[in-house]
This record gives structure tokens, C-alpha cells and sequence, in this order.
């Protein structure tokens, strides 16, 4: 059983909801059921996630499984810990630290910062946050069509 804290990208819960191969092979290899700690997201991701379920036009069935999968995990709020301090400090490294300059997405940044003020290893499919680590996260990313570790 882990008991390091992870914080889940949006496309990542988006495998999780599918229950498809890689969404299994995320939550076995990542321990995301039996975790001493619950995973955690950004209520960024919460409302990034049911955007996309209505773009889909995601029907019942699946409705009620992205409700099922959001209540077994720990929804961060930007007012929670340092997330606000976060965020800026990531948005200014992005912006006016990194040379050239890397601007984020916004909601990819509220994400960063969530695991930044949490402690906590992000988990996602994408090299999104790649330039973060290690100075502002820990990151741990999967292939989006397997579901195996990217080194």
C-alpha cells in the first residue's frame, strides 16, 4: 500500500471514468484504490472533466461513473495550503524565469500547483508539466495509449 500523496491530471481521470486498458493499468500500478492517502485533484480538474462529459454528450451510465470515480477522491480548492502561492510562482517561472518563455494553460498550472502546495507526485499522460520537475513537482507519467511508465 503507498502512502505517498498523488495528485491526478485530467486526463488521467478521463482513462479511470473509460475503465478502459490503460485507465486498469494506471489504478493497479499506481495503487490508486488501496492508497493509505486518496488520490487527489484540483477542483480545476473536477470542472474541466464534466466539461468535457457534456462536449461528449457522455450518457447516463457513464455520468454515473465519473460521479462514483470523483467521490472516491480528495478534491483540492485554491484556497487550500499555498495552492494561490503556487500558481503564481509557477505562472512567473513560466513566464519570466524560463528562457525562452514556457506559458502554461491556465487550468495546467492550477493542476502543478495543487501537487506543488499537496506534496504530491502528479500523475498524467502528457509532457504538459514536464519543465516543472523537479523544481516545483514531482512527476510520474504514463503513455496514453498503454498506460506504461514514461522515463
Amino acid at each position: 500500500m503507498s502512502s505517498e500523496h498523488v495528485v491526478l491530471d485530467t486526463n488521467v481521470l478521463v482513462h479511470l471514468i473509460r475503465a478502459n486498458t490503460v485507465g486498469k493499468r494506471i489504478e493497479a500500478e499506481h495503487h490508486l484504490r488501496d492508497r493509505v492517502e486518496k488520490p487527489l485533484i484540483s477542483v480545476v480538474t473536477v470542472g474541466e472533466i464534466w466539461a468535457l462529459a457534456l462536449k461528449l454528450s457522455w450518457q447516463d451510465a457513464k455520468l454515473a461513473k465519473l460521479e462514483t470515480v470523483i467521490r472516491e477522491l480528495v478534491i483540492v480548492h485554491p484556497h487550500q495550503g499555498d495552492v494561490i502561492q503556487q500558481y503564481a510562482a509557477i505562472d512567473k517561472f513560466c513566464e519570466k524565469d524560463m528562457k525562452p518563455a514556457r506559458p502554461m494553460a491556465q487550468n495546467d498550472m492550477w493542476i502543478a500547483a495543487t501537487a506543488a502546495a499537496s506534496s504530491a507526485r502528479l500523475l498524467t499522460t502528457d509532457s504538459d508539466f514536464d519543465h516543472l520537475k523537479p523544481k516545483f513537482i514531482e512527476l510520474s507519467r504514463v503513455d496514453a495509449r498503454t498506460g506504461a511508465p514514461v522515463r
